[in-house]
């Protein structure tokens, strides 16, 4: 018998934390690999709607930006503008978005998300906006407690998202968070969400394997 312990690990914690989820108004689903992610999040998306995103490496990882592109939907997609006004037009519409896709830096085993933002985008849109929330977050993004997960989302998460970007950061320049006051930081805004409200707004979906970053 072939057994695989990480698997049978992922699965008993994701869905205990999946459980605590839905206990703070959450509505949590886990799933084991990328492919049942993608097909229960596209089960989540109502053909017609608008639906929109922030950097959301772990949605693109699943296929599931690929998926609402190539489907019957309304996508405000910021990656299509041709000037920075156009940008900022599509941004602001995504905040009143039918559906919103992100991912999370951080879930803790008590049932809570961290994340952490540049300018606030992404960050408000989980807020509060959209009429649906689908958060797509992979097993390395469990932690066991509110401070863990900023932890990780300051000194993991933000080191890494800022490769991507062109900025004067120290963590750009040596990969490590030095809790900088730079103009160009990545990590104006530190949210913790506890509850949803109203119930089952948000969905998470806790996927077996690691996904982004």
């Amino acid at each position: 018998m072939n057994i695989d312990p990480i698997s049978m690990r992922n699965e008993k914690i994701g869905k205990k934390v999946c459980d605590t989820l839905n206990s703070r108004g959450f509505s949590a689903f886990y799933c084991a690999t990328k492919e049942e992610a993608l097909s229960k999040a596209l089960t989540l998306i109502p053909e017609g709607k608008s639906v929109s995103w922030g950097g959301c490496k772990s949605a693109e990882e699943i296929g599931l930006i690929d998926a609402v592109k190539a489907g019957n939907y309304i996508v405000l997609d910021r990656a299509t503008a041709t000037t920075q006004e156009e940008r900022q037009q599509i941004m602001k519409q995504a905040l009143t978005c039918d559906v919103f896709l992100t991912g999370t830096n951080a879930i803790t085993e008590t049932g809570e998300l961290v994340n952490i933002d540049g300018i606030g985008n992404r960050v408000a849109a989980m807020t509060y906006g959209p009429d649906s929330v689908i958060v797509i977050a992979g097993m390395n993004k469990l932690v066991s407690n509110v401070m863990d997960a900023a932890n990780r989302a300051r000194t993991t998460a933000a080191p890494i998202n800022a490769q991507r970007f062109d900025i004067k950061t120290p963590c750009k320049i040596d990969g490590a968070c030095h809790d900088c006051n730079s103009p160009d930081s990545i990590c104006s805004y530190i949210v913790r969400t506890r509850r949803c409200k109203p119930e089952g707004r948000i969905k998470v979906i806790l996927v077996g394997e690691n996904l982004g970053f």
